[in-house]
């Protein structure tokens, strides 16, 4: 009986020309392999799906790279993305079908699908990163300005994609769907390059977060860096949550800001060149209180001033939702050092 998820890829594989055919119709073959451009069955040239070969192991039949976006998998993965699936049952279901396979009605889905090559590595984090869109005009504007925040612009680090998957856990529904609605940050050093990316699940229709167990995840090289807003500076602003910096950033359009995304990353992050005074966004619970006690030591070492930004409520994007922008502002006005009043609140 063929019902694990290896044994159908390999017996995709064994048919691999078909699948293709099937799929990928849009390609062609040439030599070995076949030619098209990206898994979603575009024409092209960009991804090769090979022909020929060994059965199993790297550089096996069936398997294809996309040299575009870097992307890489097997033939269960084409039929995913060509069929559109949000679930990877549906998709051996559909697989079943093509190889003429019982069905298996009332058989349970295999969870044990293999991860990819690299996953949650830096080099992981940049493929997504690749693949993802411009986040303004996305739907995801639409979820954040739910959140508060209307003005978005110069986000460089920040995009949407449309479908991206999610790593069901132990503690998810056995059903959960595996791709979502996604707003993708990307996680940078210094000197601007990639090193990880934040994905935060969102609901279909961009009213909330998605349902599931672990709405937002991170991966790759995160520890000192961070999700970046503006250019680093002499004076700068520093918070976990995305969503708290970008509502500080509503009231301090002019002020570079960067989220750790996490209370213990905080207090390892690494100082810009030139930086001479950090204000810092605590989250109002005690690993916030901790995480600025821990950063504010580290700063003092490096003569850099660090100022304490204290939100009324759990963090400053609840501030915003409940009070609104004007109260915020005047809210930080008061804890601003007077040298940056008039810099930081200015409107853009």
């Amino acid at each position: 009986m063929i019902d694990s998820p290896s044994d159908i890829a390999r017996r995709l594989g064994e048919n691999a020309e078909a699948v293709c055919r099937h799929y990928l119709s849009n390609g062609r073959r040439e030599g070995q392999y076949w030619m098209v451009g990206d898994v979603r069955n575009t024409p092209g040239r960009s991804l090769y799906v090979r022909l020929a070969g060994p059965r199993e192991g790297r550089g096996s039949v069936g398997k294809w790279s996309d040299a575009a976006s870097g992307e890489h998998g097997d033939l269960l993965d084409i039929i995913a993305a060509s069929c559109g699936h949000l679930a990877f049952s549906d998709t051996l279901l559909e697989a079943r079908r093509f190889l003429s396979l019982p069905l298996e009605l009332g058989h349970p889905p295999d969870r044990t699908r293999r991860t990819r090559t690299n996953a949650g590595t830096p080099e992981a984090a940049r493929r997504l990163w690749a693949r993802s869109l411009p986040v303004g005009g996305s739907p995801t504007a639409a979820y954040l300005a739910g959140r508060g925040i209307a003005d978005i612009s110069d986000c460089r680090w920040l995009r949407f994609h449309a479908r991206c998957f999610y790593r069901p856990g132990v503690d998810d529904a056995p059903d959960v769907r595996t791709a979502w609605p996604a707003l993708i940050a990307a996680v940078t050093d210094d000197l601007g390059s990639v090193t990880g990316v934040h994905r935060t699940w969102l609901h279909s229709d961009m009213t909330g977060k998605a349902p599931v167990a672990s709405p937002r995840r991170a991966m790759g090289n995160l520890l000192g860096h961070g999700v970046r807003f503006g250019n680093a500076g002499p004076v700068m602003a520093a918070g976990e949550g995305i969503e708290t910096m970008l509502s500080l950033r509503q009231a301090m359009p002019a002020m570079p800001m960067i989220a750790a995304l996490s209370a213990a990353h905080l207090t390892a992050l690494e100082f810009p060149v030139g930086l001479k005074r950090l204000y810092v966004a605590c989250d109002n619970d005690p690993a916030g209180e901790g995480a600025y006690v821990k950063l504010a030591g580290r700063a003092t070492e490096r003569d850099i001033e660090t100022i304490a930004l204290l939100p009324e409520r759990d963090d400053f994007n609840s501030d915003l939702m409940a009070a609104g922008l004007d109260a915020l502002a005047e809210r930080l006005r008061s804890m601003l050092n007077v040298c940056d009043v008039a810099d930081c609140l200015q409107p853009r």
